[in-house]
């Protein structure tokens, strides 16, 4: 098709970030120029399809281009218009996979901004080098910030972030082009941090602190208590006492938390120390002392740890212990399971709700052996499964859709970040201060979500039966007496058991069992001794007992 012969003119323009979706100024702009440039031709536009604050990395998640394509296939306009090839798409797969449905269907792709022709061999080459161009562009610049951010920590300066204890401001350079950030005490929050350095210097433990700063009322950046793990990491973070510490996790995106730098990048900030060289020594020898100590592997001793809930708060319960002198001079060890968050954080987070290792163990373990014997029990709680299903697992649920769904808001912000620094829209350091704070948050979600992924499994799709809870029991009743280590037996319980829960007085209130796939799996349910495809269907129950 010649240009003479267009007639009708689909128009698509596309935003990256949030920011520009809400003050509406670029996406504007390029459709009214757009629109000056049909009206010139004599062309009519037939619709105008614009997706608003959406990365262009992938077609997905983009309404507007969806219907665009769906419009194209029934030949519904004869031009598409877009003020740059980018705006299509950043993937040049996807960018080609495009035009090409457009060239099937006879519908010229045109770029405002870029002058080819997609219609002809000469004009197709060049749009796939510049295709390819656009997409090595994205790809590689994220390395390229990644190797100035390297460049900029070396030299003592900060990467962006917020840290308690500083404020981060912006700093005039040698380059007024570029913002430029730095680090300022808070003198508020540097109290705070002050006082953690004192008592730990001075023999207190991270439980300890907690408590104490807990209680009067000294709150992290983002306003909550502190934990053990938060006054950790205070302790050990050199930023304290003047020194710039980085590049601490590498290749973040691909693996996470799990591939830790040994040799991380520590030089000498050009921002102000909190504490002084001879306080950060002190609480470094500290740390060493007491990490040298190996800690008590207990081998799956107390099989209840984690699976034990608090009846005020539902954290996990883990072992605490006190020791009694008794009247012939002897010491006694008595061991309990305290609430998990109470010993993380101290009795502003909730209470110790004690309950006695000698009295819990053996509680459970009757319990589940008299199920396991009594046909009527096991009637029982086929004829409850359904039924109590929804109202225990929903919670769980909920949690774990809304931290899923927040974890692709925060993915979706990275792009957009990259978008508008490839855009020009946002400076090089705000990229780098944002894209850090985004993957501080990225990681606290996956820390949240991976103790719920444990908890949940597969919808359930059928009616579970009385012979396929019996097996379930059975088997692991054999395999429970058979010579196990007390880690396996700890295993073992801990995929059978959901939960369980204490009430106010410090007994036990229920045992919610956790029937799924992964139980089957484990115990070797298998088609010998069912192969209906009702017993092989996926399921997943939790029932109180």
């Amino acid at each position: 098709m010649t240009m003479t012969q267009i007639k009708y003119v689909a128009i698509y323009a596309r935003v990256s970030t949030t920011e520009q979706a809400d003050e509406g100024y670029s996406i504007d702009e390029q459709i009214r120029v757009l629109r000056e440039y049909c009206k010139r031709e004599g062309y009519i536009i037939f619709d105008e399809y614009v997706d608003r604050g959406i990365s262009g990395k992938s077609i997905k998640g983009r309404p507007a281009i969806r219907q665009l394509l769906q419009d194209a296939d029934e030949k519904k306009f004869d031009l598409v218009l877009v003020w740059k090839m980018n705006r299509l798409a950043r993937n040049s797969v996807d960018l080609m996979n495009m035009v090409e449905v457009f060239n099937r269907k006879n519908i010229v792709f045109r770029s405002y901004t870029e002058n080819y022709e997609t219609e002809t061999p000469a004009g197709k080459l060049q749009f796939q080098m510049l295709a390819a161009i656009a997409e090595y562009e994205r790809n590689n610049i994220a390395e390229n910030v990644k190797m100035g951010m390297l460049a900029r920590a070396k030299e003592g300066k900060w990467n962006g972030g917020h840290v308690l204890g500083y404020d981060v401001v912006e700093i005039e350079g040698a380059n007024k082009k570029r913002k430029n950030t730095g680090l300022v005490i808070n003198e508020r929050e540097a109290s705070i941090i002050r006082k953690i350095f004192h008592l730990y210097t001075t023999g207190n433990g991270y439980k300890s602190i907690a408590n104490q700063i807990n209680k009067a009322g000294y709150r992290t950046k983002l306003g909550k208590t502190f934990s053990l793990n938060a006054i950790k990491t205070i302790v050990t973070n050199p930023i304290y006492a003047g020194y710039i510490r980085y590049n601490v996790r590498r290749d973040w995106n691909e693996k996470r938390r799990n591939h830790i730098n040994p040799e991380p990048i520590i030089v000498k900030g050009e921002h102000q120390p909190i504490i002084s060289e001879d306080v950060w020594r002190i609480a470094q020898e500290v740390y060493k002392s007491r990490s040298c100590k190996p800690n008590r592997v207990h081998d799956g001793e107390f099989p209840l740890t984690g699976i034990m809930r608090c009846p005020k708060c539902s954290a996990g319960m883990v072992i605490g212990r006190t020791t009694n002198k008794l009247k012939d001079g002897t010491k006694k060890v008595l061991e309990y399971y305290v609430c998990g968050a109470w010993k993380n954080k101290g009795t502003v987070a909730c209470n110790s709700y004690a309950v006695r290792t000698d009295y819990a163990d053996p509680y459970v373990l009757n319990k589940i052996e008299e199920l396991m014997t009594s046909d009527k029990l096991i009637q029982q709680l086929v004829n409850s499964i359904n039924y109590k299903q929804e109202s225990l697992i929903a919670p769980i649920q909920r949690e774990y859709q809304q931290y899923v769904h927040d974890l692709a808001i925060l993915e979706k912000k990275q792009s957009n970040l990259l978008d508008a620094y490839m855009e020009e829209t946002i400076s090089k350091s705000t990229y780098q201060m944002k894209v850090r704070g985004i993957e501080e948050q990225i990681y606290s979600l996956n820390e949240l979500l991976t103790p719920l992924k444990g908890q949940l499994g597969s919808t359930v799709s059928s009616e579970v039966t009385f012979a396929q809870i019996k097996n379930v029991l059975q088997n692991f009743q054999k395999a429970f007496q058979q010579s196990l280590t007390r880690e396996q037996r700890k295993r073992l319980l801990h995929l059978l058991i959901h939960q369980i829960t204490i009430d106010e007085e410090r007994k036990i209130e229920s045992i919610q069992l956790k029937l799924n796939n992964e139980v089957l799996e484990a115990l070797q349910l298998g088609a010998g001794e069912s192969s209906s495809d009702e017993s092989s269907a996926p399921f997943s129950v939790l029932i109180a007992i």
